[in-house]
């Protein structure tokens, strides 16, 4: 009888709450999950992980995986689902023999006749779980010469995986284009010499130029023939995966083509019976990439172009602020050229970013920095940064930039007056949180704080309408201003959405 784990839904889980297996057990069932797809293809069935319970009372399926070369023969998942002893045979043989168990008749799931094999995961001498193998039988045939080579590759794999060879302790496969079945399958003996391929191997190999059949070649020369020296990896490590003697994969070239080859060694406890050699043609994939780094190259410099532009803009205004007489003509610039130098400082950051967000934390130290030196009394007062921004969207971050700047400027100097209070020393407090999907930031300085008649909505500094604007219709966040609780000081609130 079958029943459903309740408020259990991973692997993790499953292990922690219902099993005795250790953290070695489960190192182990994760590499054979990270490559069981390959198995159910060949198998042409689904695989069910499993997990036997600490009392002995059942087991619990800790993992699914549905092939993609034939009909699933699981219309639900099952992760998750208890199966009491008793209830299912074939595991509770196969757990307690430690043997592969195929006898019984099929049994019948939603109209449909599944055919149940059972394997027995060895590790180090002991059983920690069982691989149900379950084949849809609506789906077979007369097998083909492929049907044929992939039906006795997935025997011998899991013949290996009941013999604790498998999977290949500490191996695993990261490539991010690691192929599969499908994508090309070639069967060598234990010399390395192609005993069977199927169509689509042989198509990757006939785009690297090779004119006849696989079979009957020996991979490693036949790879050296076919790939120039110049864009093959090391001998050792070509030899090693084309002739089927290592767990791993490799990536080669030719002329224009580009493929990535997937060694499997096939054992038995007394001998090595060859290798399953997993092929794939990436040219596509290797042209996209290349031409994403292109893509990628060219936008960082538009923004280092943007912003040699924007610090030429700014030397220009620096320039002609030095030129007029006029105090209030030159601080206006001079707030330009700041509010022009936030913005450059983005885009610099930008030009040396590989993706299309910035560190906001290295900005906003730059901009604090940038306006206490340029501030009527330089090294007067400082910017402390508590907590962290993380990683903004380029769009986010030069807005917010802005902000700051603005924000930071009004407080080095509105709060603290030139000439009276040059002895003092203050300090701004920027502090950032990011409870969820929102941003917080508060600006706190130690200076006079707000006039007593001070209103948001009606002042007419430039920069605050700037600020306003910036956060409420470009950010989509709020704002707010008012007195340093407990102390002097003004305190700036600004809560923005990061979705």
């Amino acid at each position: 009888m079958r029943h459903y784990a309740v408020g259990v839904s991973s692997f993790a889980e499953l292990v922690r709450a219902h099993t005795d297996l250790d953290d070695d057990d489960v190192a182990w069932l994760q590499l054979l999950q990270a490559d069981w797809q390959i198995i159910a293809d060949l198998s042409f069935a689904d695989l069910v992980l499993w997990l036997p319970d600490r009392t002995g009372s059942g087991f619990w399926a800790g993992g699914q995986m549905r092939p993609t070369t034939a009909p699933t023969a699981y219309v639900d998942d099952v992760l998750g689902d208890f199966a009491a002893t008793g209830s299912r045979p074939l595991l509770d043989r196969a757990h307690a023999e430690g043997r592969l168990v195929r006898e019984g008749d099929p049994e019948w799931r939603d109209d449909v006749p599944v055919r149940v094999e059972t394997i027995p995961v060895r590790r180090r001498g002991r059983v920690i779980a069982v691989v149900a193998r379950n084949t849809n039988l609506l789906g077979v045939r007369t097998p083909s010469r492929l049907e044929l080579a992939y039906l006795q590759s997935a025997a011998d794999l899991t013949r290996m995986i009941a013999q604790g060879h498998f999977p290949p302790p500490g191996q695993r496969s990261d490539h991010a284009d690691s192929p599969r079945v499908g994508d090309g399958f070639v069967r060598v003996d234990p010399s390395g010499r192609v005993v069977y391929a199927s169509p689509n191997a042989q198509s990757v190999f006939r785009r690297l130029g090779l004119s006849g059949d696989l079979a009957g070649h020996v991979l490693p020369d036949l790879t050296r023939s076919l790939v120039p020296p110049r864009r093959r990896v090391d001998e050792e490590t070509l030899s090693a995966v084309m002739g089927g003697r290592v767990h791993r994969d490799t990536e080669l070239s030719g002329d224009g083509v580009a493929l990535i080859a997937r060694s499997i060694p096939l054992r038995s406890d007394r001998e090595h019976l060859g290798a399953l050699v997993l092929v794939r043609d990436v040219t596509d994939l290797r042209r996209r990439d290349r031409e994403l780094i292109t893509k990628d190259a060219t936008i960082r410099e538009i923004h280092h172009r943007v912003k040699n532009n924007l610090q030429t803009v700014a030397a220009l205004l620096r320039l002609q602020a030095r030129r007029i007489g006029s105090p209030e003509a030159r601080e206006a610039l001079e707030e330009a050229v700041r509010r022009v130098g936030s913005i450059a400082i983005v885009h610099e950051t930008l030009s040396q970013a590989v993706e299309e967000d910035v560190d906001f934390d290295e900005i906003a130290d730059r901009l604090g920095q940038m306006v206490t030196e340029v501030s009527a009394a330089p090294g007067r007062v400082r910017v402390r940064r508590e907590g962290a921004f993380g990683r903004l969207p380029s769009e986010s971050a030069t807005a917010l930039s802005m902000v700051l700047t603005e924000v930071l400027q009004n407080a080095v100097e509105h709060g603290y007056d030139a000439g009276v209070d040059d002895a003092r020393e203050g300090t701004v407090t920027v502090r950032v949180q990011r409870p969820g999907s929102s941003l917080h930031l508060t600006v706190d300085d130690d200076g006079h704080g707000l006039p007593a008649d001070f209103d948001l909505a009606g002042s007419t500094s430039l920069g605050l309408s700037i600020v306003r604007t910036l956060v409420e219709s470009e950010l989509g966040g709020h704002l707010a201003l008012g007195q340093v609780p407990h102390g002097p000081g003004t305190r700036v609130d600004i809560d923005l959405p990061l979705d």
